[in-house]
């Protein structure tokens, strides 16, 4: 049998590629080798929503592009959804948010997570700065790219 040698550099690539892109893991394979780089998941328990809760999400959820429009997401502080999934405002129900409007922050602190099959990515701050907006709800889908807080 032969060797396997690791290329600890290369690993180290793809955790910093994981961590750039908030990926939750990465798989690669040439010939008979492999190599599986994984974030630890953090585990999130969403309480289930009755249909009289998710009305007025929705109309949350419509009135804020009204509110702003799409220029949210040209603003220099917005934090935009590195993929796409559900977003939480807190780490599990009942729990606090990670934030609220006029928090400060700091470059690296968590802001929200987004659950993107089955696991749970942590959002964090790019720049320390005062959370000024919030535009997604609690446990509301979210597109790639989507502005999801305004950081200033």
């Amino acid at each position: 049998m032969a060797k396997f040698e690791m290329d600890t550099e290369f690993v180290r690539k793809l955790a910093q590629i994981l961590h750039e892109t908030g990926l939750g893991e990465v798989e690669l394979a040439e010939g008979d080798k492999r190599i599986r780089v994984a974030r630890p998941a953090v585990t999130v328990a969403a309480a289930p929503m009755t249909p009289a809760a998710a009305a007025p999400a929705a109309a949350g959820a419509a009135a804020a592009p009204a509110a702003g429009g799409n220029d949210l997401g040209k603003h220099p502080g917005a934090v935009k959804s590195p993929m796409v999934g559900t977003a939480y405002l807190s780490p599990e129900p009942g729990k606090p948010h990670f934030v609220a409007v006029g928090d400060k922050v700091t470059a690296g602190q968590t802001l929200l997570i987004i659950e993107a099959m089955k696991t749970f990515n942590p959002i964090k701050a790019p720049k320390a700065g005062t959370v000024t907006q919030i535009l997604v709800d609690n446990a509301r889908p979210v597109e790639f790219g989507e502005p999801l807080m305004i950081v200033e």
